[in-house]
C-alpha cells in the first residue's frame, strides 16, 4: 500500500453467486454499501439474482445505486432461468451495474488503463474427468455448439482488451478444474469447461474470476495465470479484494 490514498494500488472488489431477491436484498444493500468508499472497481461474476427475474435485478440495482464506482458484470445460469435476458440486464444498467455478457470494457483507474473480458462460460467438463464431445445427437451437438460460442467471445474480449495495463478474465462458470476442488467428481462438467483455458492460455491476463462453484476451492492457475473462485459460499466475506500495481502483473488477494 502506499504512503497517500493517490499513490495506492488499483483495488478491486469482486463477487459471484449474489442470488439477490427479496429475502436477502437489505443483506445485500449493507454489503455494497460497506465497500463504497475503499475500492475503484467492482466485478460480479454472475447469478446476480435467484432466478433471473427482473424485479430481483431492481433489488440489486437498488442496492448499486449510490455507488460511484464501475460495476462489471457477467450473468449466470440462475439469470437465465426466467429467459429474460434483455429486461434482466436492462434492470440492472438503471444501478450502475454493465452487464460485458459477452464483451469487454477499457476503464481508466488511478492512471491505469484496467481491461475486462467478460462472458458466462458454459458447461463441458475437463481431462481426467468428463468431455462433452461434439458428437451424436444434434441437442447435444448444439450443448457443444453454445460451449464454442463462449470460448469464441472470451478470445474475442481478450484480443480486445491485449493493449491494457491490467487485465481480468470474467466468467461464470470455471475455466480450470483446480478450483472445483471440494465439488463433487461427477457434477464438474456440469461447472464448467477447460476449453475456456484456451484464450486464457494464449492472452495470458493478469488474472481470471468465476463463480458458480459454491463448494470449490478458492484459487487455482491456467499456465502462469491465477484463477480466482469468487462465489460469496466460498469467501468468508461478501467480497475478494484484489491489489494491483500496473507496473507489476501480479494480483495481491485479500
Amino acid at each position: 500500500m502506499g504512503s497517500s490514498d493517490g499513490e495506492r494500488p488499483v483495488r478491486i472488489a469482486a463477487a459471484g453467486d449474489i442470488h439477490c431477491d427479496a429475502a436477502n436484498r437489505d443483506q445485500v444493500a449493507e454489503s455494497f454499501a460497506a465497500i463504497a468508499s475503499s475500492v475503484d472497481l467492482i466485478l460480479l461474476a454472475g447469478d446476480l439474482t435467484t432466478t433471473g427475474e427482473p424485479e430481483q435485478a431492481v433489488a440489486l440495482a437498488e442496492a448499486c445505486a449510490a455507488l460511484d464506482q464501475p460495476i462489471l458484470a457477467v450473468l449466470g445460469n440462475h439469470d437465465w432461468h426466467a429467459d429474460r435476458r434483455d429486461e434482466l440486464v436492462a434492470a440492472l444498467a438503471e444501478g450502475g451495474i454493465e452487464v460485458i455478457d459477452p464483451g469487454s470494457r477499457v476503464l481508466e483507474v488511478r492512471g491505469a488503463r484496467i481491461g475486462v473480458a467478460g462472458t458466462k462460460g458454459f458447461i463441458g467438463g475437463f481431462a481426467g474427468t468428463s468431455h462433452l464431445p461434439d458428437f451424436g445427437e444434434p441437442s447435444l451437438r448444439r450443448i457443444y455448439a453454445e460451449g464454442s460460442a463462449e470460448v469464441e467471445a472470451l478470445d474475442a474480449g481478450l484480443r480486445e482488451i491485449a493493449t491494457c495495463d491490467l487485465r481480468v478474465a470474467l466468467l461464470h462458470y470455471s475455466p480450470s478444474a483446480d478450483t472445483l476442488e471440494g465439488e463433487p467428481v461427477g457434477i464438474h462438467g456440469y461447472l464448467g469447461s477447460d476449453r475456456l483455458a484456451a484464450p486464457i492460455l494464449e492472452h495470458e491476463p493478469n488474472f481470471a474470476l468465476h463463480g458458480h462453484a459454491h463448494a470449490g476451492s478458492i484459487e487455482g492457475r491456467i499456465g502462469t495465470v491465477p484463477v480466482f473462485n469468487v462465489a460469496v459460499q466460498v469467501m468468508e466475506g461478501d467480497f475478494w479484494f484484489f491489489e494491483l500495481e500496473p507496473s507489476d502483473s501480479s494480483a495481491t488477494l485479500h
